[in-house]
């Protein structure tokens, strides 16, 4: 499967002049993303960090295009753990509060809590607003939100060794603030998925 397949969302989203969101989870914890580094001649860097005890981060961030290409924004929720159909409920009311009345397609992935009974009951009532596309399966290059947490894992949380969960949120808040605030990032993004609006 390819691009093609996303082609209805695209249309769909253009039609209704709805925002095309892609959406995503992963996990960080507090074990590093060891990254190659520069330091100084004959001083080897030492990431310290906490061993087999770390603990996990979850977040969600939802990468959004307006159907005309004149915006995108990144909204993202973070928790503690892995999410669940529960979890999810919450990030997609934190959604329909961020579009307040504009229709959505969202294009997400088939992780098993999407699949969920609680959340298929939740998008059936939310009709009037939201339409979901699935990504093709085992087609994560087609998601752009997969490049925003490269990009952040590759800068902010790179040898990051938090000793603590809020180090670790801070770093990431952090870093998908900076993909915010460069909208052009979210367009190289959707243009290394090859889709376009």
């Amino acid at each position: 499967m390819d691009a093609d397949a996303l082609a209805g969302g695209k249309k769909n989203a253009g039609r209704h002049r709805a925002w095309l969101v892609f959406e995503d989870e992963s996990g960080i914890s507090q074990h590093p993303v060891v990254r190659r580094t520069w330091a100084p001649r004959g001083e080897t860097p030492i990431l310290t960090h906490t061993l087999n005890n770390w603990r996990r981060l979850s977040v969600a961030v939802a990468l959004a295009f307006r159907w005309d290409g004149r915006r995108t924004r990144l909204l993202f929720q973070t928790r503690a753990g892995a999410y669940t159909a529960t979890g999810l409920l919450g990030f997609l009311h934190g959604l329909k509060r961020q579009f307040r009345g504009r229709r959505v397609v969202l294009v997400w992935d088939g992780l098993p809590a999407h699949r969920s009974r609680t959340v298929r009951a939740y998008l059936a009532r939310e009709r009037h607003w939201l339409t979901v596309e699935p990504l093709p399966g085992y087609a994560p290059e087609l998601n752009p939100v997969e490049l925003v947490f490269g990009n952040v894992k590759g800068r902010e949380l790179a040898n990051h060794c938090g000793p603590d969960l809020a180090s670790l949120a801070h770093a990431l808040r952090t870093g998908l603030a900076r993909v915010r605030r460069r909208p052009h990032l979210a367009w190289a993004f959707l243009r290394h998925t090859g889709l376009e609006l």
